[in-house]
């Protein structure tokens, strides 16, 4: 895997996946940033969501369950002096589809945090890193 990082003034960095793909990141007004962009850190939560999302989604389609949507909102806290690294970060599942299995959804969560999901395993070495989930029946 290989990126590659362009400052583009202030605190405003454009990053390039391998693949071409473009993301601008902007760092707080304190310390020049002008929100272009989510911040260095933020962007590092939002990957660790994806990452776990997708894991969830796969497992759960592998699993023949009828996932129709997968939200997660996530907190995180961080160390108050430098090097100022998550410390702990919750994820709250909201997992919506047709006569979704508790244990099922219960079972690619805890996968994903144990075995496949790279970024919070690797996450999990700093922070602590909790999980709850709520089922929606969709309406479809």
């Amino acid at each position: 895997m290989q990126t590659k990082i362009r400052w583009a003034g202030g605190a405003a960095f454009i990053g390039e996946t391998g693949d071409g793909h473009k993301i601008v990141m902007d760092g707080p007004p304190e310390g020049g940033g002008r929100h272009l962009g989510p911040r260095p850190m933020e962007t590092l939560l939002l990957g660790m969501g994806a990452c776990t999302a997708y894991d969830v989604v796969s497992i759960l389609q592998k699993s023949r369950q009828d996932v129709r949507d997968c939200e997660m909102a996530l907190s995180a806290g961080r160390a108050q002096e430098h090097p100022k690294v998550f410390t702990d970060i919750h994820i709250h599942f909201i997992v919506t589809g047709r006569d979704l299995k508790q244990k099922q959804v219960e079972r690619a969560i805890n996968l994903s945090a144990e075995k496949y999901c790279s970024a919070s395993i690797m996450l999990g070495k700093t922070a602590k890193i909790t999980h709850d989930f709520e089922i929606r029946e969709s309406g479809e």
